[in-house]
């Protein structure tokens, strides 16, 4: 008879979650136990219903192209409560004024150049500059660059500054000047390579992909993301799971583990050990081992986002489209905005408005330490800036995430793939996922989830 497998995860968010699911599901000889520190399971995923209103105080969706997440909702039988955003002229916030992204850009890299020169968002000069991509070729550079140098070397600075930056940082909220770009954008470096130019690359692979240029990119739940948690909890052998738990370090004992547990006197035995939480605690964990501080060279940025909801009449000239970003270098304090209302409409009550602020970003963070109504007070005096806010808002949710963004800078791959060395040889059996390292969406935290099964299954065999 096989001997039972001791998998411990440590850490509740969707990494967490998705590994023990698919651990519990697929294998018959296995014994997941689940550590969550704090007194609830889902990590960023956190939706609030109130008044009618559906608020998502993290993750509000996933890109549908990025297939594990959609697979994980139809696994789990939620295949009925998936919706796709609505498609909307989205803008840049630059100048006090907003400037429509122009038509047939992707990633702000424009494909169409007719609209590119419409643009009211670039100089001449700006626009001008943007030519070089057709003629400079490919970077001699073979090793990792930052996202920023990569882009400003083909389209300028001011395409980078006031397009490429804005989008960017809403998916990392970092300085793409130290972004890494093998381990965040490695597709860009492959058409540079292939094509010598990123627009003729570009226009190349769109004309040979069935694009759906009607439907949203993105989808989420009906009821909430926070339903995809739920329904994890619920499938779970519910004395796997453990909140409100503390791991204080863990010992390699020969060919197993003993994780320990802050203020209780019996440890827990591991074969296998999955760590999903932030680099910075697994650090922390196992901190008497040298090369484990070595990975990271950067902190993770913490950012806040603000829901305010309104009756319909309280903002006179909201504009037709579903959001913008704030170009680089402005003085607001907002990064970016959606309304909410007109990008998910089950969000929110017919007759309402629903809009969601986001601030923080590097050398900004100490916003979050301010009251929920300074918070407020700074995101309503950005907004007004550009509609005409003439009623408060019904009531506001406040979401501060301190530390939330990890910051893959140049050489990041480089590092993991010397700390996944370095556990091998070490720690044996102990696997590192989540937003640390190979991804910061959920769609990549659940394939790295998947992807650590897989190691541990083959394992077995």
């Amino acid at each position: 008879m096989q001997e039972r497998k001791r998998v411990v995860i440590i850490g509740g968010g969707i990494t967490g979650l998705t590994a023990a699911y698919y651990l519990t599901k697929q294998s018959h000889n296995i014994d997941v136990t689940l550590i969550e520190a704090t007194d609830r399971l889902g990590g960023k995923i956190d939706t609030l219903k109130k008044d009618g209103f559906t608020i998502e105080r993290g993750p509000d969706s996933f890109l549908e192209r990025k297939v594990d997440a959609k697979q994980l909702v139809q696994d789990l039988g939620l295949d009925d409560e998936l919706v796709r955003n609505a498609t909307g002229q989205a803008f840049i916030l630059s100048q006090d004024r907003l400037h429509p992204i122009p038509k047939g850009s992707k990633m702000g890299i424009p494909l169409e150049w007719k609209p590119f020169l419409r643009s009211s968002l670039f100089s001449i000069r700006g626009k001008v500059a943007a030519f070089n991509d057709l003629i400079i070729g490919r970077s001699e550079e073979n090793g990792d660059q930052s996202v920023g140098h990569f882009f400003r070397r083909r389209l300028g600075n001011q395409v980078v500054d006031r397009l490429i930056h804005p989008l960017i940082s809403g998916i990392y909220a970092g300085d793409i000047d130290y972004l890494s770009l093998n381990a965040t954008f490695p597709h860009f470096k492959e058409v540079e390579a292939n094509h010598k130019s990123l627009i003729k690359g570009l226009r190349e692979s769109d004309n040979q992909t069935n694009k759906k240029n009607q439907q949203g990119q993105f989808m989420t739940l009906k009821s909430g993301l926070q339903t995809i948690v739920n329904q994890i909890k619920a499938e779970l052998p519910q004395e796997s799971i453990n909140l409100n738990q503390r791991v204080t370090h863990i010992e390699k004992k020969n060919d197993s583990y003993t994780v320990h547990i802050e203020h209780q006197n019996e440890p827990i035995e591991a074969d296998d050990i999955i760590m999903t939480t932030p680099h910075r605690v697994t650090e922390k964990i196992f901190s008497q081992y040298d090369f484990i501080h070595d990975f990271s060279d950067a902190k993770s940025t913490s950012v806040a986002n603000v829901a305010l909801a309104f009756e319909k009449d309280a903002i006179d000239n909201l504009p037709h489209g579903t959001g913008f970003v704030v170009s680089r270098k402005e003085q607001y304090r907002i990064t970016a905005c959606t309304w909410t209302h007109k990008k998910w409409p089950h969000t929110t009550p017919e007759g309402h408005i629903l809009v969601r602020a986001y601030v923080g970003k590097p050398g900004d963070e100490e916003v979050l330490e301010k009251s929920n109504e300074e918070i407020e007070q700074i995101v309503l005096k950005d907004l007004q800036t550009i509609m005409e806010i003439n009623k408060p808002p019904l009531f506001k949710v406040v979401s501060r995430w301190h530390n939330a963004m990890p910051q893959y800078t140049v050489g990041h791959l480089d590092r993991l793939e010397t700390l996944e060395n370095k556990l091998a040889e070490h720690l044996p059996n102990v696997y590192v996922a989540g937003a640390s390292y190979r991804g910061v969406g959920l769609p990549d935290c659940i394939k790295q989830a998947k992807s650590v099964v897989q190691q541990i299954k083959q394992k077995m065999n």
